[in-house]
């Protein structure tokens, strides 16, 4: 009996699971796809021109750590996803802000942005070329297009989402207009705003690639494209895991922030 009600408990829709048990599960789920990668690359089903097996891909990244352009091409990717999408974030959170706030401006912004967001970023890299040339900016500025337009649409939507009745309250109260925005619809609105940002800030991984496929010299994106030149598949494992390591890393960052700023949030 206790044992069917534990399972019931754990498969509870929406139930509860500790966090011990939710690490191992994790833990599983990797050790499965690393499992299965290994079997699939071991059977000779397929060349390991086209699926190296995970212990190639390790002493790929193991040597190309060692020649010292590892760390430096995960820098410069660093910087770029990091400084596009802060860029994103300066304009388009206070923008998202009053987009949620005002109907005129809702109105006038939100059917712009959702036609700019449908806009492939990579369609964009001969006009950012002409634009701002072909350095840092033009990295930066494409992972800029492709979070910026997403971003705001989000960001007005966490703005909507606040209740009706806290800012009549603080209008009773009498707060006025730039008070209610500043302590009661923003503030109601920044864990929200908060999640849109660690989704967000996936997409600027994903667009890193694409990035650095303007006159790059260096980067994850840029060793990627050129293994795939020379048929290095083990490289390019390599580069795409990184990339995933990395999103993952500042993705769990962004949770931990929302568990320490929102603890009522995530209360049991």
């Amino acid at each position: 009996m206790t044992g069917g009600g534990s399972r019931d408990a754990l498969w509870a829709v929406r139930g509860i699971l500790g966090g011990r048990s939710y690490l191992v599960l994790a833990a599983l789920g990797f050790a499965s796809f690393v499992g299965g990668w290994w079997l699939l690359a071991a059977s000779g089903l397929v060349d390991a021109v086209f699926l190296p097996a995970p212990d190639a891909v390790a002493r790929r990244w193991y040597a190309w750590f060692s020649d010292g352009s590892l760390l430096v091409d995960v820098r410069v990717s660093l910087g770029r996803v990091l400084g596009g999408f802060s860029l994103a974030v300066l304009m388009a959170v206070p923008l998202g802000l009053y987009i949620g706030t005002f109907r005129p401006l809702q109105a006038f912004f939100e059917p712009l942005m959702e036609f700019a967001r449908y806009l492939p970023a990579v369609a964009f890299v001969p006009l950012v070329m002409l634009w701002v040339g072909i350095g840092e900016a033009a990295k930066i500025a494409l992972i800029w297009i492709g979070t910026f337009f997403q971003m705001v649409l989000m960001v007005s939507d966490n703005v909507r989402q606040v209740p009706m009745a806290q800012i009549e309250a603080a209008q009773t109260l009498g707060a006025n207009r730039d008070e209610v925005i500043s302590r009661v619809v923003f503030k109601s609105a920044l864990p929200g705003i908060v999640d849109t940002l660690r989704i967000t800030l996936g997409w600027a991984w994903t667009y890193l690639v694409v990035a650095e496929l303007v006159a790059a010299n260096s980067g994850l994106g840029y060793a990627i494209l050129r293994a795939q030149r020379f048929l290095q598949t083990d490289k390019i494992f390599v580069g795409i895991l990184l990339i995933g390591l990395l999103g993952l890393l500042f993705d769990q960052g962004f949770r931990l922030l929302h568990r320490r700023a929102f603890p009522w949030l995530h209360a049991r």
